[in-house]
């Protein structure tokens, strides 16, 4: 745990957050700031910076984010109807947490994943 980390903070009870699972490796809460209309973070009990640092400590840990966000999808009833799952990795990503986390976004059409890029991709 990392004092300093807000879902290290969150995952301790120290934080209050709308839990909707808890694991053993993972944490499930609804974020403060929805980005739509079913919007949950998923975090890992323990502190990495991001999903490739989590990838490469804890394999097994990551595959429990991806088994406990399909959870949350049939929980939240969005399995069906379809879902994003998206890790935010560094600052130009938009991560703006630096313990690894996984948002499940769901609930309507969510539209494009990004803006239109400069040239093509190569």
């Amino acid at each position: 745990m990392s004092a300093d980390c807000l879902f290290c903070r969150i995952v301790a009870g120290e934080i209050p957050a709308t839990v909707v699972l808890s694991t053993d490796t993972v944490v499930a809460f609804y974020d403060i700031a929805p980005q739509a209309p079913t919007h949950v973070v998923l975090v890992p009990r323990e502190h990495e910076p991001h999903a490739v640092a989590l990838a490469a400590a804890a394999p097994d840990v990551l595959a429990d984010l991806f088994t406990a966000a399909g959870d949350v999808a049939k929980a939240e009833g969005v399995a069906d109807s379809g879902y994003r799952l998206l890790f935010n990795t560094g600052e130009n990503a938009g991560q703006t947490v630096f313990h690894a986390h996984l948002h499940l976004l769901g609930g309507g059409p969510l539209g494009a994943l990004a803006g239109a890029r400069p040239e093509p991709l190569r």
